[in-house]
């Protein structure tokens, strides 16, 4: 790549990883783009979050993501070309959400975000995940989507964020949690 531009979107159309061009609001680049917005804010929760454990374990899922984004990104006769996502990739999220979840105690009710910096900064991902899920499911209900792991991969991302910001507000001594339940009157 010789420039950080291309031009080849100027008309609104964008290519697929195989032949074709779609709109850059048709729902592949919709869910692409929200994946692409997951890994960004984890890295900005990584980043505040400086734990050992946390680092490589978010840096982990930063490129499952990668792999998610090629496959949504490619044409139906490619995407078995860029399938990395599947049961073991599943399981492994589930592991790491049971180590964490292990280390934490579960609030009874809604949590307000903010008890921690690194704590915000994964709810921001819990919540951009679940918006990116909403675009990938859109894509398998419609039958555009040939790989059943990418939902249920972004459905326990969801939780493992979740998870993380119990953790981190653990860690930083804000394990009590603000709770949405107004106790101020």
């Amino acid at each position: 790549m010789d420039s950080f531009y291309s031009r080849k979107g100027d008309d609104g159309y964008t290519k697929l990883l195989g032949e074709g061009r779609v709109p850059k609001f048709h729902p592949q680049p919709e869910a692409y783009g929200s994946v692409d917005e997951i890994s960004s804010s984890l890295g900005l929760a990584k980043a505040l979050s400086n734990s050992e454990m946390i680092i490589p374990l978010v840096t982990g899922v930063q490129r499952d993501l990668y792999h998610v984004m090629a496959e949504l990104a490619a044409t139906p006769e490619n995407a078995e070309k860029f399938r990395a996502i599947d049961a073991s990739r599943v399981a492994w999220i589930e592991k790491n959400i049971d180590d964490l979840t292990a280390e934490v105690e579960f609030p009874e009710e809604f949590i307000i975000p903010g008890d921690s910096l690194a704590g915000a900064a994964f709810d921001l991902s819990r919540t951009v995940t679940r918006r990116a899920e909403r675009a990938v499911a859109k894509l398998h209900i419609e039958g555009s989507l040939s790989n059943p792991y990418l939902l249920k991969y972004l459905n326990r991302l969801s939780s493992l964020c979740f998870a993380l910001v119990l953790w981190e507000n653990k860690r930083s001594g804000l394990g009590d949690h603000t709770l949405a339940k107004d106790t101020s009157k």
